[in-house]
């Protein structure tokens, strides 16, 4: 397994119930500011083996985004996250905010 995917897996588990992080944030803090795009692949391959809590993953206008919303949406409710009924959170309220340099990779 690459480094950065290694790193991915332990910024992803490492979010608290109740809060999110958007996939260029979980880039930075994994190493690769530029790499969301990277961060979404290793979510769709990896969530399952690994047991990630991908449904705290947004984009970065605290938008769900994916196929199946409805399901993200009910699992961040679950939590205790309000989503709009356009599939909108409030980064500012929900959004997990750690220093990278907290990860110690």
């Amino acid at each position: 397994m690459q480094p950065f995917t290694k790193n991915v897996i332990t910024v992803i588990k490492n979010i608290p119930t109740g809060k999110v992080m958007t996939y260029s944030q979980v880039a930075a803090c994994a190493g690769s500011p530029r790499g969301a795009r990277q961060v979404v692949r290793i979510l769709h391959t990896m969530t399952e083996k690994y047991n990630l809590p991908w449904h705290r993953i947004v984009n970065i206008k605290g938008e769900i985004t994916i196929k199946n919303a409805a399901h993200q949406k009910a699992l961040l409710e679950g939590e205790g996250v309000i989503v709009t009924q356009v599939l909108t959170l409030s980064l500012e309220e929900y959004q997990y905010k750690i220093d990278p340099m907290d990860f110690d990779f």
